[in-house]
């Protein structure tokens, strides 16, 4: 299995002491975690995307950017570029851009988004998501494959002779679809041939296992090698102690208050906006959240991939409010204590 480290760049208060550190600080802090996962042997560094609610990830690109200047062989991934309510042709552009500065590292998760609200902010109709992220993707995956592209849709002016500079740096790269609630995006990624990033962040197991199904099914009913269907997973979070009773002594009354920090009342019995796993007991029983003792969390993952085959582990470190330094020590315990008994049990031909 390979791992990756993710960021959506939370920007709220700290849920116990309200504390709220500056927007660069916490910027500085994601590119230096980025320098940190390559040094640790991550192989992935991948940062949201978010136009809404408490976050600084409104430009991915950018802050990518900044991680491809100080590192050399560690891959960049979004989680997601939100193509639904971007133009592609931009997509196209500042990513092969990122993808020329870093040498080939990038990777795009391509999806809908987890906020309600930034449809309206870019004047799109929410009732026209698919739509909107179905045409944008497969405008942007023409736009890098291939040149003089005349194209004609819905949603954006004609395109007639277009070119896209600069050109990605060694063809089209990986475009994942991220995949949280709907058959939509497991079927758009099938039809395609491309891989499937499942959230596995919120629900239960089943809800998840059921995408990565459909995917499967359909990923050889369009005629693709099921050797190519390739997953990847998220985590709710990712907090270490030595012991199960040490990670619930510790951990309680911060998983807790971030759980009801988090909480959007208006999109209560919405899937995928609200945890169901509100205690720190039913986090680590029943959640995808990673939380316990190296064995417990190596055993989770390992059970996660008996259901899901997935080639690809993400996990967040500073989701919670963890100190620097705990958010370092965790990277370094996972690194160490966790990955290599799991690499192992799980091993994956990704990126080799």
């Amino acid at each position: 299995m390979k791992f990756q480290v993710l960021s959506l760049i939370s920007h709220a208060p700290h849920p116990l002491t309200g504390e709220l550190p500056s927007a660069a600080d916490r910027l500085a802090e994601v590119v230096d975690t980025g320098v940190a996962a390559e040094r640790l042997g991550f192989d992935g560094y991948a940062v949201g995307e978010r136009h809404a609610g408490p976050f600084l990830s409104s430009s991915p690109t950018v802050v990518l950017g900044a991680i491809a200047a100080r590192t050399s062989t560690i891959r960049l991934l979004t989680g997601v570029t939100v193509v639904a309510i971007l133009d592609p042709v931009r997509v196209a552009e500042d990513y092969a851009t990122l993808d020329q500065l870093s040498r080939g590292r990038v990777e795009l998760v391509i999806g809908k988004g987890a906020e309600a609200g930034h449809f309206g902010l870019f004047g799109l109709d929410e009732e026209r998501q698919w739509d909107l992220q179905r045409e944008k993707y497969e405008l942007l995956r023409r736009l890098w494959s291939e040149e003089e592209v005349d194209w004609e849709g819905e949603f954006r002016p004609a395109l007639h002779g277009v070119t896209t500079l600069p050109r990605p740096y060694r063809g089209l790269p990986r475009i994942w679809h991220g995949s949280a609630t709907s058959l939509n995006s497991p079927e758009l990624a099938a039809r395609h041939g491309d891989p499937l990033f499942t959230a596995n962040a919120i629900q239960p197991r089943e809800a998840y296992a059921e995408l990565i199904a459909h995917y499967r099914e359909k990923f050889a009913e369009y005629g693709h090698d099921p050797a190519r269907a390739h997953v990847a997973a998220g985590s709710g979070g990712l907090l270490i102690a030595d012991s199960s009773q040490q990670a619930v002594e510790r951990f309680r009354e911060l998983y807790e208050a971030k759980v009801a920090q988090s909480f959007k009342p208006q999109l209560a019995g919405r899937a995928g906006y609200n945890t169901p796993f509100r205690t720190i007991e039913d986090a680590m029983g029943s959640g995808p959240q990673l939380i316990g003792s190296p064995q417990q969390i190596i055993d989770k993952i390992l059970g996660y991939h008996e259901v899901y085959r997935h080639d690809l582990q993400s996990i967040s470190v500073d989701g919670f409010g963890l100190a620097r330094g705990e958010q370092l020590e965790t990277l370094q315990r996972f690194a160490e204590e966790i990955a290599p008994v799991v690499r192992k049990e799980a091993p994956s031909d990704l990126w080799e």
